[in-house]
């Protein structure tokens, strides 16, 4: 049977590799400090950049490789339901502003490659959102109407070019696609050469918003800044309890080189099956790479390779002649009430900001937050879309107060139940090699990991964020949070946040 780790990993760091930047190892002041180098962070940075602010950006892996490495890269404002979302909670005009912004945001990614001169395999698409179940017609022809009130060119169809009947979709013209490090990687090249700071392997763990603002590294060294913007996916830094409107979810990514007479040329997602996703992207040998994600699952919950393998069966079902070649996984946050948080960090903030909250739609979201951010900081006029992503909005969480409930009591469920749950392996000595369960050890729960050599890797099962159990993620071998989706390696390392600090090694 085929594992994910028999397939090489994301196309898009594969295909683009970039060139490294170092670590910070000095004090620097500048105007601004970005921590976090996805297509947030540095579609901000260089947006700051351009306005004449001096910048650098903190990357605590390597930029543009974290979840905007792993994203399956569409621009598209037609976001599977979520326009028929928007306007019970944000209201008609809500979901107005939400479609200019995303439509900008695209636009604007062409208007920028154009500029820098950057190849990024930029392609017009239309996109869809579809159903095979005649059940969900009534909510697709409802969407369908949503989306064009807001602006779209949507319309109710039921013929797609995908390999299989549909019983409807909406479809939305003028949409695209594109290569997103090829993007990125040109910015930060940009940025660079405007004479901004790119440091990666900086993982920064100290704020002080007190007078002028000072980011701490892990190096101990410093960043003296006027403002601070956090974008790095889940805010590390949260003094305003945004991870409680905040849900992690994950989804695997299977991608499959296919003749171009057998590839669909739209960009198609379905909200049943646990999501399915599929768009085709330029690939050698003049054949198209066929991308399909779906099987969306809470970090740390269910076997990922039991998801994997329902992808991987999916996709020959429908697409018998795609080979896989790569397989990866991508993790986003969903905020309760449908909209993006874009804005100052806290209520009592002045000079802190966020951009967090995409719900699988970061590519756009995090250009429009460039913006967005900037106009904030520099003091220009804020787009009329300002009200819509800011942090502090009260009223449409309340709407949204069953989504956000019901996401607390699964934290809760987890915190609680999963301490008293019985442990899934009574001793190490029963733990296979290449597996990890979580075993009390010495009356403590440990996470413990056996490779294949069989040497034992024991840590501690509490995620340092807040303290939630972390559980194993066969197919990727990472150990992850079920309360807000941090992840951690094999030795303890962080690999995603809002963790910032490693789980503290055990003694067997």
């Amino acid at each position: 049977m085929t594992e994910m780790s028999d397939l090489r990993s994301s196309y898009w760091i594969d295909s683009a590799p970039g060139t490294p930047h170092p670590p910070l190892d000095r004090d620097v002041t500048v105007d601004v400090a970005v921590i976090g180098g996805g297509v947030a962070g540095l579609s901000t940075a260089w947006e700051l950049t351009r306005a004449g602010l001096s910048v650098a950006v903190l990357e605590a892996g390597r930029i543009a490789e974290g979840v905007t490495g792993h994203t399956s890269a569409k621009l598209s404002a037609l976001q599977s339901l979520v326009y028929s979302r928007l306007r019970h909670v944000h209201g008609t005009e809500g979901a107005r502003l939400y479609a200019r912004s995303q439509t900008e945001a695209i636009e604007h990614v062409a208007e920028v490659a154009e500029l820098l001169g950057v190849d990024c395999e930029w392609e017009h698409r239309d996109a869809y959102t579809y159903a095979r179940s005649p059940h969900r017609v009534a909510e697709l022809r409802a969407e369908a109407a949503a989306a064009r009130e807001a602006g779209l060119a949507a319309s109710f169809v039921t013929e797609t070019d995908l390999p299989f009947p549909v019983a409807g979709a909406v479809r939305a013209t003028g949409q695209a696609q594109f290569h997103p490090r090829k993007y990125l990687l040109a910015l930060a090249d940009d940025l660079r050469a405007q004479g901004a700071l790119v440091h990666e392997h900086t993982s920064v763990f100290g704020l002080q918003e007190d007078g002028a603002c000072q980011v701490t590294a892990e190096t101990g060294a410093q960043v003296t800044a006027r403002d601070v913007v956090v974008a790095t996916h889940y805010p590390v830094f949260d003094r305003a309890l945004l991870f409680t409107r905040l849900t992690p979810r994950r989804e695997i990514v299977i991608a499959a080189p296919l003749p171009v007479e057998l590839a669909p040329s739209g960009m198609y997602i379905t909200p049943e099956e646990d999501t399915r996703s599929v768009r085709t992207a330029p690939y050698e040998d003049g054949k198209r790479l066929l991308i399909v994600v779906g099987e969306k699952f809470t970090p740390g919950t269910g076997d990922p390779a039991v998801r994997f393998d329902r992808l991987l069966k999916w996709t020959a079902a429908h697409f018998p002649d795609a080979e896989p070649r790569y397989a990866w996984a991508t993790q986003d946050t969903f905020p309760c009430d449908s909209a993006p948080l874009v804005g100052l960090l806290h209520p009592t903030a002045r000079h802190t900001y966020v951009a967090t909250g995409f719900g699988g739609w970061g590519m756009s979201g995090g250009i429009m937050a460039g913006s967005l951010l900037t106009a904030l900081i520099t003091g220009s006029e804020p787009p009329p879309w300002k009200d819509l992503y800011t942090p502090r909005r009260v009223r449409s969480v309340l709407r949204a107060a069953p989504r956000f409930l019901r996401n607390q009591a699964d934290v809760a469920h987890h915190f609680v139940g999963d301490r008293v749950r019985p442990s899934t392996v009574t001793s190490v000595d029963r733990l296979p090699r290449d597996s990890g369960a979580i075993v009390r050890l010495d009356g403590r729960r440990s996470a413990v990991y056996r490779d294949v050599d069989g040497k034992l890797h024991a840590l501690s099962a509490r995620c340092t964020h807040m303290g939630c159990l972390v559980a194993f993620n066969s197919a990727e071998r990472a150990w992850e949070c079920p309360c807000h989706g941090s992840r951690f390696d094999t030795d303890g390392q962080v690999v995603q946040g809002p963790a910032t600090r490693e789980l503290e090694q055990r003694d067997i």
